[in-house]
């Protein structure tokens, strides 16, 4: 079974001065999760160019290449595996957002799909090169609304159309991944994991098409509902498909309370309030909550055909500098408005001080 995490922001993070503590004592976080919970599997992030055209970087972990390799070479280090997520973007893609690499931009369908393979050939050559081979990788970072918009955005009508060319693009990458990495398994990754009818659509279109052995999920009950929905789409999945699931992303908050007083940007936690009737909230929002969500979720893994799972950035403290963009990453992908600092640090299995949570120690099959 996968018990992983991503920690793409980490070495950023320890730049900037982050700090970990468990039972009173200073720890390296990665070597302690492995050592102590049994985290096999290391979760990264790629962006093509997260860099303005005067060489400022667009933070959130500065996700490039060499970002990639010295965390890959720290999870071998401690014999881990790796999931090497491309966004094929040069920052942050999401179901909102799924920007064209700067260098793309303005390219016809054949010149795009052949930077596509060449940018495949190339990211994945690489790492042969540099010894730092995936195990697992994935076709793309939630993209369940498509992905190298426009070319490959899937309409907002039902049925939802363009699947001609988001299979391209991924047929594409799927095929590249398996010329450089024979033994390395696929992803297709989308989110909203409770919407069975969305999932159904996707993978009747894409299943066929495209050559993959996992389907990915992220999991967060704010948005994305109830262990049951959750379970139910996955057994249907497999059912259908004969896929087996792996949840790429999941995580809860301990805290609503800010580690900023009366911040001045705009900014709030992502989850800081309660009672907000647009979101789901299966357990209370505090340290005692996140150990419950933490542990009935990987008891409730264990009886359905689920592969594994992510804890999605459990080392990301604040801190000063901490941003999950600068100003010329929100420019790179038009969301200008609000602050940049980090807003997913109450979903962190430290608290701001960098002390471990009770909910790390119950993140272990």
């Amino acid at each position: 079974m996968i018990l992983g995490i991503d920690i793409s922001t980490y070495l950023e993070s320890l730049r900037l001065g982050a700090k970990y503590y468990r039972g009173g004592k200073e720890v390296d976080p990665f070597a302690d999760i492995v050592r102590s919970n049994g985290v096999n599997y290391m979760r990264i992030r790629v962006w093509k160019d997260p860099y303005d055209e005067n060489g400022k970087p667009y933070l959130g972990g500065t996700c490039d290449y060499q970002n990639y390799v010295e965390l890959a070479r720290l999870a071998k280090k401690e014999g881990c595996k790796i999931l090497l997520d491309p966004h094929f973007s040069d920052f942050w893609c999401d179901p909102g957002k799924q920007t064209l690499p700067k260098a793309w931009q303005g390219l016809d369908e054949k010149k795009l799909l052949v930077a596509l393979r060449k940018y495949c050939q190339k990211l994945f050559g690489d790492c042969v090169n540099d010894g730092v081979i995936p195990d697992i990788v994935q076709l793309g970072n939630e993209i369940t609304n498509g992905m190298l918009w426009p070319f490959a955005k899937l309409s907002d009508n039902s049925p939802r159309e363009n699947y001609p060319n988001l299979i391209k693009c991924l047929s594409i990458i799927s095929g590249e991944v398996r010329a450089a990495f024979p033994n390395a398994a696929r992803i297709i990754h989308l989110e909203r994991s409770y919407d069975n009818a969305v999932y159904r659509e996707f993978f009747d279109q894409v299943n066929d098409e495209v050559d993959f052995e996992y389907i990915g999920m992220s999991y967060y009950p704010y948005w994305h509902l109830s262990f049951d929905k959750l379970f139910a789409n996955i057994d249907d999945m497999f059912a259908r498909y004969g896929k087996k699931t792996i949840i790429v992303e999941t995580g809860y908050a301990f805290t609503v309370e800010d580690y900023v007083l009366n911040p001045q940007d705009g900014s709030k936690l992502v989850i800081a309030k309660e009672g907000d009737p647009s979101t789901y909230i299966p357990f209370p929002l505090t340290k005692e909550g996140q150990e419950k969500f933490i542990e009935e979720l990987l008891k409730g893994i264990k009886s359905h055909p689920v592969d594994g799972v992510f804890y999605w950035e459990p080392f990301w403290l604040p801190g000063d500098g901490v941003c999950w963009a600068s100003k010329e990453g929100q420019r790179y992908i038009k969301e200008e408005k609000g602050g940049t600092r980090n807003e997913w640090a109450n979903q962190c299995l430290y608290d701001y001080g960098g002390n471990a949570l009770p909910s790390l120690g119950k993140y272990h099959f």
